[in-house]
């Protein structure tokens, strides 16, 4: 592809405070460079959506052609109306709201959607279903991403991308519980975890539990940049 086709892919970051970089410490909007690096990969454009209000995720999901909602802070419990765990980690409400309006906007518009471990859980929010707040045997090692197979539902979206079982990079102790309304699993761990999810009805929605940012295989981001480039809205349909 040229850049000139190339499909826009936004990607949310996270809102830290006190980041340090060289001489800085400061509030930061950042993102691990895997995920633009992986979009960059798979033939996309790459731009970072940090926080915002949530009245302006559809103008901002109007000029995207695909979203991806990357990993991060467990969601709010509040959100999916359980109270939390103690092993449940502190909330991050700016980027809460702003995701859950930026998947709103996206499944209005049909602008083809990915959600990253996090973004795989705050989709199933969004969409009315619950989480399990802790599971063990996904996070072995602080700070460490691991490994483990998933295997593949026939006949899914994910499948069609990946058709055979596969070691993925793995950090998370939080997964689907009751799956929101209309989505399907598409791939399992070993231990009966939903490891992807996918939304049949719309053009291109899939949730993925494990970090394609962290691995070599490019074949889920592919796939959403295809989806992507044949998608009617955002920037292609403005040139």
């Amino acid at each position: 592809m040229t850049d000139g086709v190339r499909p826009l892919i936004g990607v949310t970051t996270y809102l830290e405070p006190r980041a340090r970089w060289n001489v800085w410490e400061l509030d930061a909007a950042l993102l691990p460079v895997g995920y633009p690096r992986l979009v960059q990969r798979a033939g996309g454009l790459a731009a970072m959506l940090p926080p915002d209000s949530p009245e302006h995720a559809a103008a901002t999901v109007a000029r995207l052609d695909g979203l991806v909602i990357a990993g991060g802070p467990d969601v709010e419990p509040v959100r999916y109306g359980a109270e939390p765990d103690p092993r449940t980690g502190p909330p991050a409400r700016e980027r809460d709201t702003w995701e859950l309006a930026l998947i709103e906007a996206a499944l209005a518009a049909d602008v083809p959607l990915l959600g990253i471990c996090r973004g795989m859980q705050l989709l199933n929010v969004a969409l009315g279903g619950t989480l399990v707040q802790h599971i063990d045997g996904h996070a072995e090692v602080v700070g460490a991403f691991g490994t483990h197979p998933v295997e593949p539902v026939p006949g899914t979206r994910y499948a069609g991308a990946v058709p055979e079982e596969t070691s993925v990079p793995a950090y998370h102790h939080q997964a689907v519980d009751r799956l929101g309304s209309g989505l399907v699993p598409s791939a399992h761990a070993a231990d009966g975890t939903v490891e992807a999810v996918e939304l049949p009805s719309a053009r291109w929605v899939l949730g993925v539990q494990w970090h394609p940012e962290m691995d070599q295989d490019v074949r889920v981001m592919r796939a959403l940049v295809e989806a992507a480039t044949a998608s009617p809205s955002g920037t292609r349909a403005r040139a």
